[in-house]
């Protein structure tokens, strides 16, 4: 796992520029360096490495094709790159190459099939740009689901990109303003969706999408080369026809199979272990495949609401790893605090963020690789919200829509919406479709909407799938998490604190296998009552008894709402949320901002919106100002 970087057309110097945006993702790529400057100056790339697979300079960055054609920058894993090295050799009779990286196969494929073809045959995380010198191009792309991030843009008249939006930033002339349009967005979510990004003019190159840059016009023209919506629609229409045993089997061999490809590496690797279902599952096959023991890694907290540590301990110990673990304190928390806008680059506000990064430093104490379990409630209908949507919309939908909507505003304009529950049910009435219901659960509360001064209304795919896309509530709504809420929040936080401290994470439920036989499965493979992850289950049990795992699920998570009224703590979130500070900076309304506050230190009334609010001011003063 690396970072690139790039600049097309850039009238400045070039070479200083692109040394200035590998330093400021030095951290995605402690072990070395390079960057590459065409012949004309036409073209700059640059690269930081984290060696992972062939650790000699042999599969050091930017690479260039045997043939001198092209020359790549890239951050990722190719898992099958074995695989496809032995298409190289069947197809082209290519058989010396002059590394053992992954880095060397993917620029060669890309050369001799084509960029779209060679990503249909390669499994793995990436975001990779590629210079043909021939055909005068720049080509970007992004993994299917959207493990690696890469931002693109403008700055002062040049095309530019990089794996870090804090890299964009550093460019001499950078002077894009805050994209306040997306700022409604970031208050109801938490996180910025793909395409948009905090700066005007820098975009998010969305999850299996290709992006082509003439070098010398700066023309771009983007194609979809994978599609979840596709795929999920393809899964839907042709069920899987077997047993929930077979099912069960089949998950267990592809996702055996997906493991085995990623615990390759020529560092130590490990995983992380939460004591949930997902990293159990991860852990359970990795020991299963592994010849000694697998390393596992967890954090736990003093106050009991909060740790698993005890369970997941309890976990390690029935499947055999070599388990460490370390108990965090308040203090340790949130120490992480000031460092969180570094190290997402742009307003970012999942407060998991924090056990995250405590997690992944503990963890690259010992190893430079560690599996996750993330991707298990999106696609195996695990959240309890899916649940509650079904039997919503179940309740509603017979009622027309040119019926409820009406009764929606009315409700809402009368004195019940004062109530909160009234006020819900009036939102939620007003629903087209069990999508826009998912997306209405985090706007019942009207005064969201009006902390940013601008009210942008920007459309994103919470706003744009279409409603009954999939016959199926619960797909559906696991479709739009899979969308926006898993690569834009999820995804974008496990990367942002593991590469801090500079740590391959890699998360084998996102295996393409994996993801497109999810989505063949029927519902009742899925849930059972409030139950989810079924399937995952059945396979769980087969290593771990299952009164181990049939618990209440804590969460990943802190307690932000008490820190937030302790004397230190509080002084900080205060002295962000001046109103004069607020107002002098013509982004949020203050008078909004202060009632938030008020609410909460002096009527208990704690919005999650306090603490996005308290995000976007930190980061505006750390890295806009």
């Amino acid at each position: 796992m690396c970072g690139i970087a790039g600049l097309i057309g850039f009238k400045g110097d070039a070479a200083k520029n692109i040394q200035k945006m590998n330093e400021r993702m030095l951290h995605r790529g402690p072990d070395d360096g390079g960057m590459y400057i065409s012949e004309d100056a036409r073209v700059a790339l640059g690269h930081r490495r984290l060696s992972i697979v062939d650790l000699s300079k042999n599969g050091a960055q930017p690479f260039t094709s045997a043939s001198g054609r092209c020359v790549c920058v890239y951050n990722g894993e190719i898992y099958n790159h074995n695989e496809v090295r032995e298409s190289l050799t069947r197809d082209f009779g290519i058989k010396s190459f002059r590394s053992t990286s992954d880095t060397e196969i993917l620029l060669e494929v890309i050369e001799h099939y084509g960029m779209k073809k060679a990503l249909s045959m390669c499994k793995g995380m990436f975001a990779v740009a590629v210079y043909d010198k021939e055909a005068g191009t720049v080509t970007l792309a992004r993994d299917r689901v959207g493990e690696k991030p890469l931002y693109y843009g403008n700055v002062n008249g040049a095309f530019v990109f990089a794996s870090d939006i804090g890299c964009i930033r550093v460019i001499d002339g950078f002077d894009n303003r805050i994209n306040a349009d997306v700022l409604d967005i970031y208050f109801t979510e938490g996180y910025i969706p793909a395409p948009y990004s905090i700066y005007e003019g820098i975009i998010k190159l969305e999850a299996g999408t290709i992006l082509t840059v003439d070098v010398n016009t700066l023309r771009t023209e983007k194609e979809t080369y994978w599609s979840m919506m596709e795929v999920a629609k393809r899964g839907q229409d042709n069920l899987f026809k077997g047993s929930a045993k077979e099912a069960a089997d089949e998950l267990e061999r592809l996702m055996k199979e997906s493991i085995k490809g990623q615990m390759v590496a020529d560092v130590p690797v490990g995983a992380f272990l939460s004591a949930g279902i997902d990293s159990s599952t991860i852990v359970s096959l990795m020991q299963d495949l592994a010849p000694g023991k697998v390393r596992t890694f967890t954090i736990g907290m003093e106050d009991k609401k909060y740790n698993e540590a005890v369970y997941a301990k309890e976990i390690a110990r029935h499947l055999g790893t070599e388990h460490t673990e370390l108990y965090i304190t308040e203090k340790d928390a949130k120490a992480v605090i000031p460092k969180l806008s570094y190290m997402f680059g742009e307003p970012f506000a999942d407060s998991s963020q924090i056990p995250t990064y405590l997690v992944s430093r503990m963890t690259r104490d010992h190893v430079t690789v560690s599996l996750s379990g993330d991707g298990g409630d999106e696609l195996f209908c695990g959240y309890t919200s899916y649940e509650s949507i079904d039997r919503i919309w179940g309740k509603i939908r017979g009622i027309p829509y040119f019926l409820r909507k009406p009764a929606s505003s009315l409700i809402l304009g009368s004195p019940l919406s004062k109530k909160e529950i009234y006020r819900i049910k009036g939102t939620l009435l007003g629903a087209k479709g069990p999508c826009d219901l998912h997306r209405m659960e985090h706007e019942t509360d009207p005064i969201i909407k009006h902390i940013a001064l601008r009210d942008g209304k920007l459309p994103y795919k919470y706003t744009t799938l279409p409603n009954d896309y999939l016959s199926e509530v619960n797909h559906e709504t696991m479709l739009m998490d899979m969308l926006v809420y898993h690569p834009d929040d999820i995804l974008v936080k496990v990367d942002r604190t593991a590469m801090a401290v500079s740590l391959e994470t890699r998360v084998p439920m996102l295996d393409k296998d994996v993801v497109e036989f999810a989505w063949t499965l029927p519902i009742e493979y899925l849930r059972d009552g409030k139950t989810g992850k079924k399937v995952l289950r059945d396979v769980l049990y087969r290593y771990v008894p299952r009164d181990m795992m049939e618990r209440p699920k804590k969460g990943f998570s802190i307690p932000i709402e008490k820190w937030l009224l302790d004397s230190d703590l509080r002084s900080w979130a205060e002295e962000l949320l001046d109103p004069v500070k607020i107002s002098s900076q013509g982004i949020l309304d203050p008078d909004v901002v202060t009632r938030i506050w008020r609410d909460f230190t002096q009527k208990g009334i704690y919005r999650i919106q306090i603490w996005y609010i308290l995000m976007f001011q930190q980061w505006y003063e750390n890295e806009y100002n």
